[in-house]
């Protein structure tokens, strides 16, 4: 299937950008994901933008909002179908209850941050959403990870593709992993500045 989109993205021409919304926001839409290489798909696109054939700003913004987008009707669809119909209908597509299991898990064990940190990791990003639905998360606070989760990994897997050129193949077979670091970095970096300022202003008081 990756090759296939790929060759469809260098066939659309100027509508490729639509596809790669497209690709994102499916990859996103409760179980869709587990079939869909959202991921690889951006890193190839990366490189296409190297190439000259897309540009960076264009794919970047496109799986960006197609990312936000794809994650919104996963947690919409969540919390009005419940855990029983994605069960149901995923099991189409290979969607099992340990799965299910494995992304709830991940839920309870980050709460919020679980929205952001999922968005790196393959089958957490493809659940995640739907399970903060079922879950009942508020929508505010959902919308606040989900944004941000999708902003950085929108720009870190475009722009891997972009640096890497040729090579991205390769950083294809490590990318899930090399990509969950890069949100629990910056989640560390985020925490360490927090509690700077807050040393701060306890000294200042």
């Amino acid at each position: 299937m990756l090759q296939y989109l790929l060759d469809l993205v260098v066939r659309v021409g100027q509508w490729s950008y639509v596809l790669i919304f497209l690709i994102a926001a499916l990859e996103c839409a409760a179980f869709l994901g587990l079939l869909i290489p959202g991921e690889s798909v951006l890193l190839a696109c990366g490189f296409l933008a190297h190439q000259g054939t897309l540009t960076l700003d264009a794919v970047i913004a496109a799986a960006i909002v197609g990312a936000v987008v794809g994650d919104n009707v996963g947690y919409a669809m969540g919390r009005r179908l419940g855990r029983a119909w994605l069960l149901s209908a995923g099991a189409h597509v290979g969607l099992t209850e340990r799965r299910l299991l494995r992304a709830e898990g991940f839920f309870e064990r980050h709460g919020g941050k679980a929205v952001f940190l999922g968005r790196f990791i393959g089958y957490a990003r493809a659940l995640v959403p739907f399970v903060a639905g079922t879950a009942e998360m508020p929508r505010r606070t959902f919308f606040g990870y989900n944004a941000a989760g999708a902003i950085l990994w929108s720009s870190a897997v475009a722009a891997l593709g972009f640096s890497l050129g040729a090579s991205w193949r390769l950083a294809e077979k490590w990318l899930g992993r090399a990509s969950l670091v890069v949100g629990l970095g910056v989640i560390a970096v985020a925490t360490a500045l927090w509690l700077l300022g807050r040393r701060a202003r306890r000294i200042a008081e």
